[in-house]
């Protein structure tokens, strides 16, 4: 799976309408703490209302709705029927922006005539809806029931808002869920506010920020599919973009892959979900590194990216260890049991790790942290540091080239003590190249396709083998806990660490992967 992030468009598409709203999960234990909520009452513009929501959502039996990013129901709210089309659009640290169509039809079935002549052919699933025979291959794929409490609010800087608190089911090919969630939607007014007031909601209500949508919940539970890890998506840029645009982009491409993989970590521990979020958490640091002199993030910010990359770096650790790094030396060990013996006392010993990174996942710190970031990332938080507006409006295309050729510059210095050099220098050279990598990647779409995939490609190499090195290194660290949680292993450790000091010191396949680097240009 790919990530989606918000591609920050300046507006909604001309005459297309956009719903616009940030969803949060809480257990429904602390739904009546929501409700007596102050500010609720403080800010309501009218009682609150409740309704019987049942949906059904329909899709072809190859799921081209789905396939084309969209999803289509059909409401029954009373006695009445609505059918939603809801399509295009992005996502990023909860909030929600897709585009939104909705007519009422006779009955539980969607009229797609009816859309058609609210759909363009150029909007989310267009030219789906015209296809012949697309009504005829409709089916229910699956059923939400809830119970919907709505209060309409207004904002003291006059933003209006909807907020509904959802509770109920999901069912789907005989398997249920449950629904507990909140949407805040933005009626008018500035998103930035939706932020704002989820900020000050959970510092009374444990809230999580939703990863997915309940289309997108109720399709994996048709399924039967367990949490997928999440990868980045290509950042896109434009020749015209500015630092500040390239910025936004690139920083939100990497937010919404952290947040995808989150309920991969949170809620089953998936070692590639939690993979695919360290992932992009690095690469928003490193982003920050790339903009630093432009834009810099708020101290208490980074410290909390800080305090995540601790947790799940932690805990990845641990994973390559006893998933690949020990598995890797078996041909250099004798024929026995005892390399599986320390195996599963090395998955035994960094349990706690794991634990801790699962519980960093679901934590409200976790949370507070995301809708941060996403307040400071709409809001465009760094004008407030920057002194220069002019500094912001500079081509990301000369940006990219003045820091691509610096990184390249210090990965081809370091590089060159890679043979006969200490692993600390080793790591700093592996360091250089991730950096370079990440920022090649950042700025691929401002250059010829063909020059990037080359220049990525030996980068990628590079730093997968020099990657192996430190795995080596910091295995060997790590059975120092091993041994002190399993004194009686003393001796196989022993030999164990040979091994990876062995593996540690021979640079032979880095070597290589050097020279083929060396060959590489940078893309122009």
């Amino acid at each position: 799976m790919v990530a989606r992030a918000l591609e920050w468009t300046a507006a909604p598409l001309a005459g297309v309408p956009m719903e616009i709203e940030l969803k949060l999960l809480l257990e429904p234990a602390d739904a009546d703490a929501l409700r007596r909520h102050p500010m609720l009452a403080q800010y309501a513009a009218a009682p609150a209302r409740e309704q019987q929501l049942s949906d059904t959502y329909y899709d072809t039996p190859a799921q081209d709705f789905r396939q084309g990013g969209a999803g289509l129901r059909v409401r029954r709210v009373g006695t009445e029927w609505i059918q939603t089309l809801k399509g295009g659009g992005d996502a990023g640290a909860g909030l929600h922006r897709r585009q939104e169509w909705e007519s009422a039809v006779v009955g539980p079935e969607p009229d797609l005539a009816a859309l058609r002549k609210l759909v363009g052919r150029k909007d989310a699933c267009g030219d789906l809806l015209r296809a012949p025979g697309t009504a005829a291959r409709l089916a229910p794929v699956f059923r939400t029931e809830v119970t919907r409490t709505v209060w309409d609010l207004v904002l003291p800087g006059g933003d209006t808002v909807e907020l509904a608190l959802d509770q109920g089911k999901l069912e789907a090919g005989g398997a249920t869920a449950a629904v507990s969630e909140i949407e805040l939607e933005l009626k008018s007014g500035d998103a930035v506010r939706l932020f704002d007031f989820a900020l000050a909601l959970q510092q009374q209500v444990h809230l999580r920020v939703a990863s997915s949508s309940k289309a997108e919940r109720g399709y994996a539970l048709g399924q039967a599919l367990p949490h997928q890890p999440v990868k980045a998506s290509p950042v896109k840029l434009s020749r015209k973009d500015s630092v500040e645009k390239a910025f936004r982009t690139i920083a939100a491409n990497c937010v919404a892959q952290i947040h995808a993989n989150s309920a991969g970590v949170a809620d089953a521990y998936d070692e590639e979900s939690l993979h695919q979020m360290r992932v992009g958490l690095r690469r928003l640091r490193s982003a920050r590194g790339v903009f630093g002199k432009v834009l810099q993030l708020p101290p208490a910010l980074s410290a909390e990216l800080d305090w995540l990359a601790y947790e799940l770096g932690h805990a990845r650790d641990w994973d390559v260890m006893a998933g690949s790094t020990l598995p890797s030396i078996e041909d250099g060990m004798p024929p026995c049991r005892m390399l599986s013996d320390v195996i599963h006392a090395a998955r035994e010993t960094g349990q706690g790790a794991r634990a801790a990174a699962t519980d960093a996942a679901r934590s409200q710190r976790y949370t507070r942290l995301m809708l941060s970031l996403g307040r400071w990332l709409y809001g465009k938080g760094w004008r407030q540091q920057v002194p220069a507006r002019a500094r912001l409006d500079v081509p990301a295309r000369r940006v990219a080239a003045t820091v691509l050729r610096r990184a390249d510059n210090k990965l081809r210095k370091r590089g060159k003590a890679l043979a006969g050099g200490t692993p600390e220098a080793r790591h700093r050279t592996r360091i250089a190249a991730k950096k370079m990598r990440y920022a090649s990647e950042f700025f691929a779409s401002l250059y010829s396709g063909k020059q990037v995939k080359s220049f990525v490609k030996a980068l990628t190499g590079l730093q997968d083998e020099l990657g192996l090195l430190n795995d080596a290194v910091v295995a060997e660290t790590l059975l120092a806990k091993v041994e002190d949680a399993h004194p009686g292993l003393a001796g196989p450790l022993a030999m164990v660490r040979t091994a990876l000091r062995q593996r540690a010191d021979d640079t032979t396949q880095a070597q290589k992967a050097w020279k083929r680097f060396a060959k590489a240009r940078l893309p122009r």
